[in-house]
């Protein structure tokens, strides 16, 4: 964590910015010693405190889960270190969110980091290192805890190697440390906005892999569970990292921390929003009945509702209050510092009680099932009635986070539809109905019968499957959201990156532009399917809840990418010629309609053991119900791929059209110049010769 030399990084509010000696001597500097400094230290101790309590308190160190006893210093060190380790996740993804979304910035050197941008991100580097320490301290007490065996133990390396490579638990810690490494040294090593937006992005994705710690694999609503808890933790660090990184910058920020505080009231208001959905769906499925709610498992999660409620409230005090007041005088910081101190102690303190929830037993046991229910454990969700066409359109088991995803993307849509059309300026309502259509479709996709029954049948798998390549996609193309978005969000101009800003960097950006071209969007397309059914990554889409996630994932990005080259409205990259795309498109339809061939004259089950552990043994009916699918995958690409193809055409005529009554305008305005120097061109010609 060197210090950085140059003069890139000043503050474009001070009116004259300082020298190297001296901006390297500042920049060392730590942060002044202040009463909400203090307070936010003594937050370290209290949140481990409360994670002790609330562990006593619901009884978790009475109960365990190890094969053997892993002793004091792992069954207290545990929650110790995890508390530390939340808490350094915090700070670090905190300064990270200022860094690339809400400080202030330069404008002498565009995409360069500015001075506050520069202090958070140095911070974020230590945050960071911190923050990996405490990894690799969870993920040897983890180990221990699991399995029992100490250090001392001559099988301890061995059962450590399986733990960290063979368990689901232990990979997931390693994945997440990983990105922490990551994320700490670009931060670090960061001198541009970019970078510290790339090591922001790398320090959430490590929050992602520790939402599987608290629920296992083949456990009643496993998927959903997963789900709620990382956005849980994606919202409680964005809500509580933003907060204490602005409080411990507030000095550095001078004239442009209004506008700072400003936006991260903004970021809070989504964060509380996802924080509070998130943890109705997580305590509704840990939690029995409203009985449940006296016992000490239900009593914390009271104790975190009402920190939460009162945090809201001072949020919503602190917007109203606060926020105008900084305004009119930007040094008049002293309310920002008392309201924010004080939600930072709530927050250590809701923290230190969520890692003792996730210590202690919930009242639904988040086991696997066996026996008879083992295969409603795989699922996630009691196993369908057979399939029907009724039932794959009426049938649905809601995945929340997917469905909340498509109510966001709805809503915000159309509060951009209405400001748009407040302002004066049109915009198309054909477009409004792909975008909702498109919604609905995911929505169907992911929690409807196209959800519940592509788990169970290879056939409606691939119906879901091609839904979200062919359906949702095109439908999501056709509203032109980033073009919506570039006009509806306000510039900035104070250095700083917000949503527009990074929606115009990535439109405009060599990765797109390679990505853009139409063969290797065709590529993508088309090639990802040979490389996921043919190879074991399909079974483990069907067997691991994160691969499916990022099946579903893919699948809508790679669908999306392919149609916006051929069909988009969106800014980006140039297109290449019409004749390209048409031509690109048939080759891609011919190669998908190949690959429904193949899966239509197979022999082989695929995903065969996933198929069995449902109890679905027959694997003449399992081949035959491939083919079906094979079937599904080859004429459902045939209606969208020829309507696309149609609208290629079209846009293609309609250039055509427009280039020609271009040149009708132009000649006559200049008398038909052109033609008439191609005239004398050729009697040049006819003379030489």
């Amino acid at each position: 964590m060197s210090a950085r030399t140059g003069g890139t990084r000043v503050d474009p509010n001070d009116a004259g910015a300082p020298g190297e000696a001296a901006f390297r001597e500042q920049e060392l500097r730590l942060p002044p010693v202040s009463v909400p400094a203090l307070l936010v230290l003594l937050c370290v101790p209290l949140a481990v405190a409360a994670a002790l309590l609330a562990m006593v308190f619901s009884g978790a160190f009475l109960t365990g889960t190890a094969l053997l006893d892993p002793g004091d210093l792992v069954t207290y060190g545990l929650p110790v270190a995890r508390t530390l380790h939340d808490i350094a996740a915090t700070a670090t993804v905190g300064f990270l969110a200022v860094a690339a979304f809400l400080a202030p910035g330069q404008t002498k050197r565009p995409g360069m980091l500015g001075w506050a941008q520069s202090r958070a991100t140095r911070w974020a580097g230590w945050a960071g290192a911190a923050w990996f320490a405490c990894a690799l301290a969870v993920l040897l007490l983890t180990g221990v805890s699991v399995s029992g065996v100490q250090p001392a133990d001559a099988l301890f390396w061995p059962t450590l190697g399986t733990f960290l490579f063979g368990v689901e638990l232990g990979q997931s810690l390693v994945v997440s440390a990983v990105a922490v490494l990551v994320a700490a040294v670009v931060a670090a090593l960061a001198h541009r906005i970019t970078t510290a937006g790339v090591a922001f992005g790398f320090a959430v994705f490590a929050l992602l892999p520790l939402a599987l710690s608290g629920h296992a694999a083949g456990s009643s609503e496993h998927a959903n569970a997963v789900n709620s808890l990382a956005v849980h933790l994606v919202g409680v660090t964005l809500w509580a990292g933003g907060l204490l990184a602005l409080l411990l910058l507030r000095t550095t920020m001078k004239r442009g921390f209004p506008a700072a505080v400003a936006r991260y009231s903004t970021l809070a208001g989504w964060a509380f929003a996802a924080v509070a959905f998130s943890g109705v769906v997580n305590a509704s499925l840990r939690l029995a009945s409203p009985s449940d709610l006296l016992k000490p498992y239900g009593i914390l999660i009271l104790v975190k509702a009402a920190v939460l409620v009162l945090l809201g409230i001072a949020g919503a005090l602190q917007r109203r209050r606060v926020i105008p007041r900084l305004r009119r005088d930007p040094a008049d910081r002293r309310a920002f510092a008392a309201f924010a101190t004080a939600e930072i102690v709530f927050m250590a303190l809701a923290v230190g009680v969520s890692v003792g929830l996730s210590r202690s037993a919930p009242p639904v046991s988040q086991q696997p099932l066996t026996g008879d229910e083992a295969r409603e454990g795989l699922l996630g969700f009691p196993y369908p009635p057979p399939v029907t066409v009724e039932r794959i359109l009426t049938v649905s088991h809601i995945d929340w986070v997917w469905l909340a995803l498509a109510a966001v993307l709805a809503g915000l849509y159309v509060w951009a539809f209405v400001r748009l059309r407040r302002r004066g300026d049109p915009w198309p309502v054909h477009r409004l109905i792909a975008w909702l259509a498109g919604c609905v479709a995911l929505v169907w996709l992911t929690s409807g019968g196209a959800a519940v029954y592509g788990l169970v049948h290879f056939s409606t798998h691939m119906v879901q499957h091609m839904g979200l390549m062919m359906l949702a996609p095109p439908l999501f193309v056709l509203g032109g959201p980033v073009l919506l978005a570039l006009r509806v969000l306000p510039a900035r101009h104070d250095g700083s990156m917000g949503v527009r800003e990074w929606l115009l960097l990535l439109t405009h950006s060599g990765y797109l532009r390679f990505l853009s071209r139409p063969v290797v969007a065709g590529v993508i397309f088309a090639g990802s399917l040979v490389v996921f059914y043919f190879t074991p990554a399909f079974q483990s889409a069907m067997f691991s809840h994160q691969w499916h996630v990022l099946m579903c994932v893919h699948f809508l990005l790679s669908g999306y990418l392919f149609f916006w080259v051929f069909i988009g409205i969106d800014p980006g990259p140039p297109r290449p010629a019409y004749p390209i795309l048409f031509i690109v498109m048939l080759a891609t339809l011919a190669f998908h309609a190949f690959f429904g061939v193949a899966l239509m004259e197979s022999g082989c089950v695929l995903a065969a053991d996933w198929y069995h552990a449902l109890g679905q043994t027959d694997d003449a009916a399992l081949l035959a119900d491939q083919h079906v699918g094979g079937g599904v995958a080859w004429g459902a690409s045939e209606l969208p791929m020829v309507l696309v193809a149609l609208l290629v055409v079209a846009r293609w005529v309609s250039s055509d059209e427009r280039a020609a009554r271009r040149l009708d305008r132009q000649a006559e305005r200049d008398g038909d110049a052109e033609l008439r120097a191609y005239n004398e061109r050729l009697a040049r010609l006819s003379r030489r010769e």
